[in-house]
């Protein structure tokens, strides 16, 4: 397994990254069964583990935690804070009294002194990126965390972050950990540049969009809604709906793709993934051994040029085809309340 330095940190990092989001109820509920694989990756070479307090409402973090008894000092642990843990007003978010309080709890469900990589799991506009900063700071001092970043956060927003932290004399995202795939390129217009330019480390998550690429779902054939990540997100998958007509078309190229070089569609997908010179590694989530030892036979792909040309004549570069895998929507785009002035105040004249 080949390591990357994670953006300016200096912490040394594998290009896959285990991701852990299917440990747990909402996908292989035995613990034991998801240590082993755990056990399996690490001793693969896979060096970096992310998970996030809200997976499985806090399952995933105490399976990981004991899953990693014995090796923590070899692993680079990566955990989320924002969505939230149960009802009530204040009990998510990225606000000081919220990451203060859940920072304690990620720690003791994974039974450790400290976590290396504590990610802002989305923006939070109701709350002043300096609040978020100031308090994420206050834990690197303490020795809690090691050093924090951002997931799916955009291009803009991490600027604005850069520039407080600069005025303010705060800590800097160190990470960005958004959606990437062969048919969700949108980073590539200007996050990556951005995360580039800032020497951020980023980890892609989603390469397969969501199981769009894993080889199972074919153009003419029928898709089980009622299961699996299609269950969870039916309108990425229903091939009855108009805009999901160019992702099953591009769907059928890459697969071509893939059989002219003698490999499996998730496989390309994967190398795809680590290719870009912004990425530093690429989180996969395996729910089953199989699933992981399906994903470490990417690891030996290298995409040559013709082939990444061909990918771009199917997806072009900076492209999201319908719908956009996980990207996040501003309030500008889904409140309407944001986009249109009052009645009486829309007339020009």
């Amino acid at each position: 397994m080949r390591y990357r330095t994670l953006g300016a940190t200096g912490i040394e990092v594998s290009v896959h990254c285990l991701g852990t989001m299917m440990f747990g109820a909402v996908g292989n509920p035995d613990h034991d069964d998801s240590a082993r694989i755990i056990h399996a990756a690490l001793d693969q070479g896979i060096n970096f583990v992310d998970t996030a307090d809200m997976y499985s409402s806090g399952e995933s973090e105490e399976i990981v935690g004991k899953a990693l008894k014995g090796r923590r000092d070899d692993v680079v642990l990566a955990t989320k804070v924002h969505f939230p843990m149960g009802d009530g007003p204040n009990r998510g978010g990225n606000s000081r009294r919220w990451i203060t309080h859940e920072v304690e709890q990620s720690l003791r469900r994974l039974g450790t002194d400290w976590i290396d990589l504590y990610q802002v799991h989305r923006p939070d506009h109701r709350t002043d990126i300096e609040e978020t900063l100031s308090v994420l700071t206050d834990l690197v001092r303490a020795g809690k965390i090691r050093a924090f970043g951002c997931s799916t956060f955009p291009a803009e927003d991490i600027v604005e972050a850069y520039h407080v932290a600069e005025r303010r004399g705060l800590g800097k995202f160190r990470t960005e950990q958004p959606p990437y795939s062969l048919i969700a390129r949108g980073i590539e217009r200007s996050l990556l540049p951005t995360a580039q330019r800032l020497t951020m480390g980023v980890l892609t998550w989603s390469p397969l969009a969501s199981g769009f690429l894993s080889g199972k779902i074919r153009k003419n054939q029928p898709v089980d809604l009622s299961v699996g990540r299609a269950a969870l997100t039916p309108f990425r998958f229903d091939p009855t709906i108009p805009g999901n007509a160019a992702k099953f078309d591009a769907l059928e190229q890459l697969i071509e793709v893939a059989d002219g070089i003698g490999r499996t569609l998730p496989e390309l997908a994967l190398a795809f993934a680590v290719t870009h010179p912004a990425v530093t590694s690429v989180i996969t989530g395996p729910r089953t051994m199989a699933h992981l030892e399906g994903t470490l036979k990417a690891a030996d792909l290298t995409l040559d040029d013709k082939t990444l040309d061909r990918i771009d004549e199917i997806v072009p570069p900076g492209t999201d085809l319908y719908p956009a895998d996980g990207a996040w929507q501003p309030v500008a785009l889904t409140e309407p309340s944001a986009r249109r002035r009052p009645l009486q105040d829309r007339s020009a004249s």
